[in-house]
């Protein structure tokens, strides 16, 4: 079975450099799941939202079908790694109260993943699934600079599906009866090194480079650097979250 991998290359960058999700989302969905006692986040990466989950959830399953993720996800007691497929996870028929996928809807195959949801779900169990999309340091000379490289530099590498994530899954199929969700954005204080780790880490970047042989993040440092002032400098880089939640 094949999956869209366009982020096994990237394992360590992504452990390392993705930002995280806010407490105040993974204490909404705890507060709406049926019970507190199994949870399956999908599509987990590097474990980014597996985490997370745990501090709210007894135990917590995390699958991806990249081993190279998994191989970079951090231990917790209660969060049990596994490579699987999203749309063949092998779980147990009505086992989880709350499946989670995090920055990963838009390359599943929906016609073959809903149904798993069905099927693993507890009654009254709830689907959350969330994106984001461009940073943004509020600062009016940085934010255009990422912008012509999210949109002319690395825009013709990013995969088809990214235009869900820019839709903020708004026009994906969601087959469950909606739940109203809060709004949600991330941030992060990170130093030059620490936003350019991250812009290296996006598919369109390593596309970009596997396609020219060029990182075009150098570049993007070269132009940067003078905006940015002194590389140690923390500066707070903040997405909104688009989610969309559903129950059984």
């Amino acid at each position: 079975m094949t999956f869209k991998d366009h982020f096994s290359q990237l394992a360590a960058q992504y452990a390392q450099f993705r930002p995280f999700y806010p407490g105040a989302l993974f204490d909404f969905l705890a507060r709406i799941s049926p019970a507190r006692t199994r949870a399956w986040d999908c599509a987990c990466g590097s474990g980014q939202a597996s985490l997370d989950l745990a501090e709210r959830f007894d135990s917590v399953i995390a699958t991806d079908a990249s081993p190279q993720q998994i191989a970079a996800a951090k231990p917790h007691p209660r969060v049990t790694y596994r490579v699987a497929p999203a749309e063949a996870s092998g779980l147990e028929d009505e086992s989880m109260d709350l499946v989670t996928v995090a920055q990963a809807l838009h390359w599943l195959d929906h016609s073959r993943f809903y149904p798993e949801v069905r099927r693993v779900l507890r009654a009254n169990g709830v689907l959350a699934v969330w994106t984001y999309g461009m940073p943004r340091v509020n600062d009016v000379k940085i934010d255009p600079l990422i912008k012509s490289y999210y949109i002319d530099t690395v825009g013709p590498y990013w995969p088809p599906e990214r235009r869900y994530v820019e839709e903020g899954y708004r026009n994906l199929e969601f087959p469950f009866t909606e739940v109203p969700s809060p709004s949600l954005s991330m941030r992060e204080n990170w130093n030059m090194e620490q936003f350019l780790g991250y812009v290296r880490s996006w598919s369109a970047s390593a596309r970009y480079f596997d396609a020219t042989g060029v990182d075009p993040v150098v570049a993007l440092s070269e132009q940067l650097a003078p905006m940015w002032g002194d590389p140690q400098r923390i500066r707070a880089v903040c997405w909104p979250l688009s989610l969309r939640v559903g129950r059984k």
